[in-house]
């Protein structure tokens, strides 16, 4: 099944020798993507079918159907979006302790967000469908940080960035399908969001058994990365020391790490949520309540099309570069929607930003976290930044909300996009330094 598994029974002639030592760049391009994240990728294309069905309907549905204030909808998409961070450091020491454990702590998340889909059609009030989405982003918590370091051990520090952005891809594929879903299912059926929750519930469990018999685990999942570097799969390293929490916490210590954890912060204090920037377009620009769940499609189309050439791009050019151009253009996008433009051309414009911002973002983060995690504390690493980044969105959806309930839409949006900018400043100044093999100056 592996490229170095085939080698390895087969004595070599010193012109074989010679003929492979000629041929291994080829090679490497052609297994520079590793099956596990290909299996991943299609875990996560069918949940975010799943999950971002139901996403495009919950802001209408929580605002227009069950008519909450924007402070209200603020606390929801705060939970919505921020509650995984109290999970996800938990779910990253897990998988680390267990060594062999990512696959099954990933797919626990997952299990766990796919129940709750059904639970939302009894949730017609503010506490109970607060529980729901906090057990559903709970699932979500679970799952991120073994995942993302599944997708990092497989791969090599030259092609991670790369990497991710074929995983991000296959992603938002399911986020461009998501929405159209939700959209002909509310076209379709005469009680339009029970229909879509229950066939979110339907995909989501297509995705559990996907990662189940596809995903490899343990030693399979770093076989494959072996693979992709043409070396011998006999030559592992030692075991190392089983992983402790005061260990985790204790990589904040390293200074390239706590920048980024810093900067990821900071930065996510001033990031409006989606929803709000769907919201703001719909009454910037009148969208009937019918066609709001297309908006998403607009962010999701971008992020598919920017995903690999920007992870690309990070490889060779610096990560931390793309990271910072991508709050660039968020910004830009917020200019956007503060000026008085009121052509056909503004909603894409915008929502190309917004898918811009998120290829430039998501797993370049994840990529450039990673080359200053140690493999046996990947999860562990990666959850610590990706927890300071949701507790800070979360943060930035409640003052969000509240900002434009009590001075208006306009106001609070002019206000984080001074905070981005100010706060993108100093993250320039706070870059981290480290550099993979294959990256420019940073």
């Amino acid at each position: 099944m592996y490229v170095a598994d085939s080698r390895a029974s087969t004595p070599k002639t010193p012109a074989a020798s010679a003929e492979s030592a000629a041929r291994p760049r080829a090679g490497r391009r052609v297994a520079a993507i590793a099956p596990t994240v290909l299996a991943l990728g299609t875990v996560s294309l069918i949940t975010d079918v799943s999950s971002e069905m139901v996403t495009a309907v919950l802001p209408l549905y929580l605002v227009t159907g069950l008519g909450l204030s924007p402070l209200g909808f603020g606390l929801l998409d705060g939970i919505y979006n921020g509650f995984s961070a109290l999970v996800r450091l938990a779910g990253g020491h897990l998988a680390d302790r267990g060594g062999g454990r990512h696959k099954w702590v990933a797919g626990a998340g997952y299990a766990l967000s796919a129940a709750c889909k059904p639970l939302l059609l009894v949730a017609q009030t503010l506490t109970p469908i607060g529980l729901v989405l906090a057990a559903d982003r709970t699932g979500k918590g679970l799952r991120t940080a073994p995942r993302d370091a599944l997708i990092s051990l497989s791969s090599t520090p030259e092609t991670r960035g790369r990497a991710f952005g074929v995983h991000r891809a296959m992603d938002t594929a399911g986020a461009l399908l998501g929405p159209l879903a939700a959209f002909l299912i509310l076209r379709a059926t005469v009680d339009g969001y029970d229909a879509v929750f229950m066939v979110s519930f339907c995909v989501a469990v297509v995705g559990v058994l996907v990662l189940v018999l596809f995903v490899p685990g343990g030693p399979a999942a770093r076989a494959t990365r072996t693979a992709v570097t043409d070396g011998p799969v006999a030559s592992a390293a030692p075991a190392a020391p089983r992983p402790t929490l005061r260990a985790a916490l204790a990589l904040l210590r390293r200074p390239e790490l706590r920048g980024i954890a810093l900067c990821a912060l900071l930065l996510g204090l001033a990031t409006v949520s989606d929803s709000f920037v769907f919201l703001l377009l719909q009454r910037r620009l009148g969208v009937p309540d019918r066609w709001f769940a297309l908006l998403p499609v607009g962010t999701a189309a971008a992020f598919l099309l920017l995903a690999v050439p920007l992870g690309r791009l990070a490889d060779r050019a610096g990560r931390w570069r793309v990271f910072l151009a991508g709050h660039g253009a968020l910004l830009l996008a917020y200019a956007l929607l503060l000026t008085s433009w009121h052509d056909t051309a503004l909603p894409f414009a915008v929502l190309f930003l917004h898918g811009g911002f998120y290829a430039a973002t998501d797993g370049v983060l994840m990529a450039a976290a990673s080359d200053s995690v140690p493999e046996e504390l990947r999860s562990s690493g990666l959850a610590l930044v990706q927890t300071g980044q949701a507790l800070a969105r979360f943060v930035c959806s409640l003052a969000f909300g509240a900002a434009w309930t009590a001075w208006g839409d306009r106001t609070a949006l002019t206000a984080s996009a001074v905070a981005l900018a100010l706060c993108a400043l100093f993250s320039m100044s706070l870059r981290p330094v480290r550099r993979t093999p294959s990256e420019g100056p940073a």
